[in-house]
């Protein structure tokens, strides 16, 4: 079994590289990643990681911003044959203990508030360009509102707009 252990640097903590190493990892991975963006070497790692290998982290917080991101974090390791180890607190995502803590992360899951599906249109605009190029595609104003998601004053607005 191959542990592998993960630091993301903005969350380090006196000793935590420390608790990876007297935790058994053979390999300790770091990144920098803004809160709430994306953590390509975790990516990696989840694309690496083979059957019967451990992710091991110094706590939750370093393996994302919220319980979503966990749950799917999990089940993508899941996927791989591979469990996860968070030292502190000591949680595991394999037997019993795996199990409380996915029925944990769920009910912190249901709690948050949803995501947009798409985060440009998250206060109802779409960016003009979409809407020119739609336009220049021989969609019409109201197909366009429609496969955007926006009103069709909005497409109006965009199409009469002096950068149209």
């Amino acid at each position: 079994m191959l542990r592998i252990g993960y630091l993301r640097l903005q969350d380090l903590g006196d000793g935590d590289a420390a608790v990876l190493h007297e935790l058994g990892c053979h390999v300790v991975c770091a990144e920098e990643s803004p809160d709430g963006g994306p953590q390509p070497v975790l990516a990696s790692i989840v694309e690496f990681i083979g059957d019967g290998d451990q992710l091991v982290a110094p706590n939750l917080a370093h393996l994302g911003q919220d319980a979503r991101s966990m749950l799917e974090l999990i089940e993508r390791l899941d996927r791989r044959g591979a469990s996860l180890l968070a030292a502190a607190p000591r949680v595991a995502s394999a037997g019993e203990e795996g199990r409380t803590l996915r029925a944990v992360l769920q009910a912190l899951a249901a709690l948050e508030p949803a995501e947009p599906t798409d985060p440009v249109r998250r206060n109802g605009r779409a960016p003009a360009h979409e809407i020119r190029a739609l336009q220049q595609a021989g969609v019409g104003p109201v197909e366009i509102a429609r496969r955007l998601g926006v009103s069709r004053m909005t497409v109006w607005r965009k199409l009469r707009a002096p950068d149209a």
